[in-house]
C-alpha cells in the first residue's frame, strides 16, 4: 500500500470512542465517549493520572487491545479511513510504517541479541522492500538525526552497550525509519534523567518539524506537554474532560479537574509554609465503580447534588471564542474561574535546630573486575562518592539532587549502614557510624536513621497485612511490651499517615501506589526516626498523589522535628520542599546552599543546566535554553580535572586548560553558598537567571 501523500484532512480522528475489557465477571469500561482530532504536523498531548485510559486510547489506535479488549462504540479514523474496518494485512502495513509508537521502557522495544543497525534496517526492508544498502544509509541518516555520537559505531553496537538515553534515541530512530505520518509517544521520558529528558524532548520537537510528523504525546507531566505540544486533552477516569490549545487550557481552564491538577503541582511561587499545594481529596474511582453523572463529582469543589449526579452521562460542550476548546462540565458558567485559590492553611516556618548529622570528607569507592563477565584481569575502582562534606540540622529538609550515577543513593546506603565508607567520617549525635555495618548497629541507631524508598510496590511484603508489617517494625525497634500495645501504636501510626484504621487488615495488593507509600512512611517513622532518607519517594506516584504525600512528610516532620534528607531529580518538588540543596555530579558535591541561593545565580554550570532542563507547567515562565551535549561519563572512567568539564558550556572562560587538569576547590561565596568551580568571581556574578516570570 503506498502512503496516502495527497490526503490533506486530519491525520487522526477519534470520534466518541468507547473501549471495554471483558473479564469472566464483568465488562470493565476503560474509555468512554472519547473524541480527539490530530491535524497534519500537530502535536496533541494526552494528560491524566495512571488508570485514566491514556494508554488504552493509544492501543486502540494501534488496534492492539489484546484478547480481552474491544472497541464497543465510536470510531478511529486514520487519514480518513476507519481502522476498525481494515483487514489484518492492511493494519500490518500501516503499523510501524505509517503509525509508529514509542514506549515508556526503551529496552523492552529492542532485541538484546541483535545489533542496533540490523534492528533499524529491518523496518524499511520489511515495510518498503528496499535494498540492504539503502536501508543502511537511511539508518545512518536517522541515527545522525537523533544526535547520537559516532553513528557507525552505534550501528555496530548491541543495546546493552548504550545508556538509557541512547537506547531511547534508538527507539525514536526506529520509529522514524519509515517516516510515519503519526507518531504515538507513551511516556517516552519517564525512565530518563532530566537533562537527558530535555535533550530527547528537544529532539522530538525538531524531528516533528523536519519530518512533518503528527504526534500523540501521552504523559502525566504537564510541563513536558507545554514544551512539546500544540494542543492538549485532559483525561479523567476514561473520559476526556477538557481539550483545547495549550494556551487556552493552561491559562483559561474550564474544568474543575484541570484546575485541581494545576493546584497540586509545585509551580514557581508555591511555598510549603506560606502557599502549600492543594492535594485532590478522595481517590480515583475504579472503572466498574464510577459515580452517577460526573465522574469527578465526589472529588470536586463545585459539586452540586441533584445537578452533577442527575444525568447518566455529561456531554462535552464548546467554549465560545476559543480555538476548539471544549469541556465536560455542567457548571462552567456558574464557576468563577479567575477567583484566587483560597489560602490553604499556612504554617510557621520551623527554624532548624541543632546539628544532628555531620559528614566530613566521606568517600565511597568500589573495586570491580575490569572484565565483569569473567572476573579475571585487572581491578578497576569506581569512585561513587568523592569527599562529601555537609551538616544536617534537626527539623531541616536537605535535598540531594543529581542524575542517576551521581552517587546520591550510594551515600544513602553508607548512611544507612548497608555499605561502609572507604574514608571520611559520618557523625550521628557525636557517634561515628561510617564503619559500622547495619547488622552491627544498635537498635537505637537503626531506629534513628530510616529510609522511604522510591518504589512503594517493592518495599512491602505481599503476603502480610499492612498492620502486621508496621507491628513487625515496632517489634524490631523494641517498642511496646505486648502485642496489644504495639497494635495501638500501629493504629496511631496509620492515623499519622492519614490512612483509615481499617487498612490495618488489608493486604498490600488492595492499596493504590500512594497508599502503599504512606504505609512505607508509617513504617519508617515507627521507631521515632530522627533522620529519614527519602529516596525519590514520590517519583512513582501521580501528580495529585505527590502533593498529598509530600504534604504528609512535611506534616510529620513538623510534629517530630525530623531531619529529612530528600533525594530527588525533580527540581520543582525540591524548590517547594527543601530548606537547603546539595547538587551532586559524578560523586562530587558541586554546589551547596539554601534553596534560594541554589535557584538563583551565580550557579555551578551543572546546576544551571539542571534548572533549564526542568519542564514547568506555566505559560508565564521564560527559561534560558541549555541542552547538555553528550552523556554523563562513567564513574569507572571519570574525566581528568573537573568532573563536569566534558559537558560544560563555560569551559572556554577558564584559561590555560585548568578545567581539564585540576579538580576545582570548593569555594564559599556569600552567606555560606558553596560552589566547586574554576570560574572567576566576575564570570559567576555575571550569570543570568535561568527561570524568569514573564512581565505581566
Amino acid at each position: 500500500m503506498s502512503k496516502m501523500a495527497d490526503y490533506d484532512g486530519p491525520i487522526l480522528e477519534i470520534d466518541k470512542l468507547s473501549i471495554s475489557f471483558f473479564t469472566r465477571l464483568r465488562e470493565i469500561p476503560a474509555v468512554m465517549d472519547f473524541s480527539c482530532t490530530v491535524q497534519p504536523g500537530e502535536a496533541m498531548g494526552l494528560v491524566g493520572e495512571s488508570g485514566c485510559g491514556k494508554s488504552t486510547v493509544a492501543l486502540g489506535v494501534m488496534q492492539d487491545l489484546g484478547v480481552n479488549g474491544r472497541i464497543v462504540g465510536g470510531s478511529i479514523k486514520f487519514k480518513g479511513r476507519d481502522l476498525g474496518e481494515m483487514s489484518a494485512e492492511e493494519l500490518r502495513d500501516i503499523r510501524g510504517n505509517e503509525i509508529a509508537m514509542i514506549y515508556q521502557e526503551p529496552m523492552a522495544s529492542l532485541n538484546p541479541a541483535m545489533r542496533i543497525g540490523r534492528q533499524l534496517m529491518e523496518v524499511p526492508m520489511i515495510h518498503e522492500g528496499i535494498s540492504e544498502e539503502q536501508a543502511y544509509s537511511r539508518a545512518l541518516e536517522v541515527v545522525t538525526d537523533v544526535k547520537l555520537p559516532d553513528p557507525e559505531r552505534i550501528l555496530r553496537s548491541y543495546p546493552h552497550q548504550l545508556s538509557g538515553g541512547q537506547q531511547q534515541r534508538i527507539v525514536i530512530a526506529m520509529a522514524l525509519m519509515s517516516k510515519p505520518a503519526l507518531l504515538i509517544l507513551d511516556e517516552p521520558t519517564t525512565a530518563l534523567d532530566v537533562t537527558v529528558e530535555a535533550a530527547v524532548v528537544e529532539l522530538v520537537k525538531d524531528l516533528g518539524k523536519k519530518y512533518g510528523t503528527s504526534m500523540l504525546f501521552i504523559s502525566h507531566n504537564l510541563g513536558l506537554v507545554l514544551e512539546t505540544c500544540d494542543r492538549i486533552c485532559v483525561m479523567y477516569s476514561g473520559e476526556a474532560v477538557e481539550t483545547g490549545s495549550i494556551k487556552d487550557v493552561f491559562d483559561k481552564m474550564q474544568h474543575p479537574y484541570t484546575q485541581a491538577l494545576f493546584r497540586s503541582i509545585p509551580l514557581p511561587g508555591a511555598d510549603k509554609n506560606a502557599r502549600p499545594l492543594k492535594a485532590i481529596p478522595g481517590n480515583f474511582p475504579l472503572p466498574h465503580e464510577r459515580p452517577p453523572g460526573c465522574n469527578f463529582g465526589p472529588r470536586c469543589d463545585y459539586f452540586l447534588k441533584g445537578m452533577c449526579d442527575a444525568q447518566e452521562r455529561i456531554a462535552m460542550v464548546d467554549i465560545a471564542g476559543d480555538d476548539r476548546h471544549r469541556s465536560r462540565c455542567l457548571r462552567i458558567d456558574d464557576i468563577d474561574w479567575n477567583a484566587p485559590l483560597l489560602a490553604t492553611q499556612s504554617t510557621q516556618k520551623t527554624p532548624p535546630g541543632r546539628v544532628v548529622l555531620r559528614m566530613d570528607k566521606l568517600k565511597k569507592y568500589y573495586e570491580v573486575a575490569a572484565n565483569a563477565l569473567f572476573g579475571g584481569g585487572n581491578r578497576k575502582v569506581v569512585k561513587a562518592n568523592e569527599e562529601l562534606t555537609f551538616e544536617a540540622h534537626e527539623s531541616e529538609t536537605l535535598a540531594i539532587v543529581g542524575e542517576s550515577g551521581c552517587g546520591k543513593s550510594t551515600f544513602a546506603k553508607v548512611l544507612m549502614g548497608l555499605e561502609t565508607a572507604t574514608a571520611g567520617t559520618i557523625v550521628l549525635d557525636n557517634h561515628e557510624i561510617q564503619s559500622t555495618a547495619i547488622e552491627n548497629r544498635d537498635t537505637q541507631t537503626i531506629a534513628d536513621v530510616q529510609m522511604v524508598f522510591q518504589n512503594p510496590f517493592d518495599t512491602l511484603n505481599p503476603s502480610m497485612t499492612v498492620g502486621r508489617q508496621i507491628m513487625r517494625a515496632l517489634e524490631v525497634f523494641n517498642i511496646g511490651t505486648s502485642d496489644a500495645e504495639r497494635r495501638e501504636r500501629m493504629l496511631e501510626l496509620l492515623d499519622l499517615v492519614k490512612l483509615p484504621r481499617a487498612f490495618a487488615d488489608r493486604m498490600p495488593r488492595q492499596l493504590s501506589g500512594g497508599q502503599k507509600q504512606r504505609v512505607g512512611i508509617a513504617r519508617a517513622f515507627a521507631g521515632g526516626a530522627r533522620i529519614v532518607v527519602a529516596d525519590e519517594p514520590v517519583s512513582a506516584l501521580d501528580v495529585s498523589v505527590q502533593a498529598a504525600v509530600t504534604d504528609l512528610l512535611m506534616d510529620i516532620q513538623r510534629k517530630n522535628k525530623t531531619t529529612l534528607l530528600f533525594i530527588s531529580h525533580d527540581l520543582s518538588i525540591v524548590r517547594y520542599l527543601s530548606d537547603r540543596v546539595m547538587v551532586m555530579y559524578l560523586g562530587h558535591v558541586v554546589e551547596l546552599g539554601t534553596t534560594d541561593q541554589v535557584f538563583a545565580p551565580p550557579y555551578h554550570p551543572y546546576t544551571e543546566a539542571l534548572l533549564s532542563a526542568v519542564p514547568i507547567a506555566d505559560t508565564k515562565v521564560q527559561k534560558q535554553h541549555i541542552v547538555l551535549e553528550g552523556d554523563i561519563p562513567s564513574a569507572m572512567n571519570p574525566p581528568p580535572g573537573c568532573p563536569f568539564q566534558t559537558r560544560c558550556r563555560w569551559k572556554s572562560q577558564v584559561p590555560g586548560g585548568l578545567c581539564e587538569r585540576d579538580v576545582p576547590p570548593i569555594r564559599t561565596l556569600a552567606n555560606g553558598h558553596q560552589i566547586k568551580c574554576h570560574l572567576a568571581d566576575e564570570v559567576l556574578s555575571g550569570m543570568e537567571p535561568v527561570i524568569k516570570l514573564a512581565a505581566e
